[in-house]
């Protein structure tokens, strides 16, 4: 790397982390995150893209033996209460602001009919909104997180990351779904539907209107794909091409910042766009 190269890439580092302190200061507030007890046990994350349908039907068993974290949606199918996740995370501020819309308030009600024993994680900034206006059972345990990202030198990203004051730019659940398991204690981690297909649905319209496809394991009924259209609305390709580039590489951040504490991510996801961590199906998860 040329003088030059390594002057400019100072620079950049110790501007965007001197942003990310900033950001950590206005934005952050310390949270507790309770270890487990059983860290060698492996934690299955399942995100929700198309592929997750032929994972619970070939891994079923596997999905009942060990931890489970569960995202968005997902407790609107009745995958929920088959599998019955010990984890929950909700990060987008729809899950919070949008509580008249009919899918969030069923959402909210099905959790609000869980029998067993899970950890909800939220966004720390809404809280106080779900403590007030959302009844949970008692076997539901209300954690935060701070969904704030930040960049720059390699030791002050350690740094923020382990202390759970900020992660890699949350782009999407699955990112501060990834940080949580690390920071519950867990060793090993495995990554199911996360298919980050996007770009292979992604087009444009003789309107120039930019079009991208989210396909779920669930199907999505009319007004949510319309209320997925619109959020795109006004986006132009560079914009969400950019986000994209976001998204893949906070999963490199999070690999190195998982390299260093010694903890193996899985991508078992058949198909993922996600080049970051090593694949290894969920059959290979007792070896």
């Amino acid at each position: 790397m040329s003088t030059t190269k390594k002057v400019s890439e100072f620079f950049d580092n110790l501007g965007a982390s001197a942003k990310g302190v900033v950001k950590i200061i206005l934005q952050s507030r310390p949270t507790h995150t309770e270890k487990v007890v059983d860290a060698e046990k492996p934690l299955i994350i399942l995100a929700n893209g198309p592929s997750l349908c032929q994972t619970i039907d070939e891994y079923g068993v596997v999905l009942k033996e060990f931890p489970t974290l569960a995202v968005n949606f997902a407790a609107n199918t009745p995958e929920f209460r088959n599998i019955e996740p010990d984890y929950y995370v909700l990060a987008d501020p729809h899950f919070f602001r949008a509580s008249n819309q009919p899918n969030i308030k069923l959402l909210w009600e099905n959790i609000g009919k869980v029998d067993w024993e899970m950890r909800l994680f939220i966004d720390r900034r809404y809280l106080k909104t779900i403590r007030t206006s959302v009844k949970l059972p008692e076997c539901v345990k209300l954690d935060a997180f701070n969904a704030v990202g930040v960049e720059g030198f390699g030791g002050f990203e350690k740094i923020a990351y382990s202390k759970g004051l900020a992660m890699p730019r949350p782009r999407n659940v699955l990112i501060p779904s990834i940080m949580i398991g690390i920071a519950l204690g867990y060793k090993n981690i495995y990554l199911c539907g996360a298919d980050h297909s996007w770009m292979r649905d992604l087009h444009v319209t003789d309107e120039n209107e930019v079009v991208s496809g989210m396909n779920h394991f669930y199907k999505d009924d009319n007004k949510e794909i319309e209320r997925s259209r619109n959020e795109y609305r006004g986006y132009r390709l560079h914009q969400i091409i950019q986000s994209f580039y976001t998204a893949f590489l906070s999963y490199h951040k999070i690999r190195r910042f998982a390299d260093s504490r010694n903890i193996k991510i899985f991508n078992s996801t058949p198909g993922s766009y996600i080049d970051a961590f090593e694949r290894r199906t969920l059959g290979e998860i007792r070896q």
